[in-house]
């Protein structure tokens, strides 16, 4: 898939007290990148919820490389890199407004039933909307 990318503000509360922001408000930018890429193909996480399915992280690896500050103005990458009948993996990046890397993720998601949260394959609709050039 070609990369998709959505910005990010750094906020006061996204911060620890040295300005810096919190390692895991990372995984929270990624997480709004993902979400922004599939609402970019049509499909809106609460309208998948009512038909039964939900998108849950299976695996997460992070590499911090560079501190994202206060009022940061962050680019967010989300590339579907592997795509199986269950899952999706991403590898993603966050980027400060120099174009330097300040991490970078590889992220396993998985398709769940919304009520028994049992793997469930990813809708044929989702995965044909998904371009194709892994």
């Amino acid at each position: 898939m070609s990369e998709f990318s959505w910005p990010v503000r750094v906020y006061y509360e996204d911060t620890d007290s040295g300005g810096v922001v919190y390692y895991a408000n990372y995984l929270k930018f990624m997480e709004r990148a993902r979400t922004e890429l599939l609402r970019s193909l049509g499909f809106e996480q609460d309208e998948l919820a009512q038909q039964g399915l939900i998108f849950a992280v299976h695996r997460a690896e992070v590499d911090y490389i560079k501190p994202a500050r206060f009022n940061n103005a962050l680019t967010v990458t989300a590339n579907i890199t592997q795509q199986k009948k269950v899952s999706l993996t991403f590898d993603q990046e966050v980027q400060n407004e120099k174009g330097e890397l300040c991490s970078r993720g590889k992220i396993k998601i998985v398709c769940l039933d919304s009520e028994s949260f049992k793997p469930r394959p990813i809708p044929e609709v989702i995965l044909r909307a998904i371009p194709n050039e892994q």
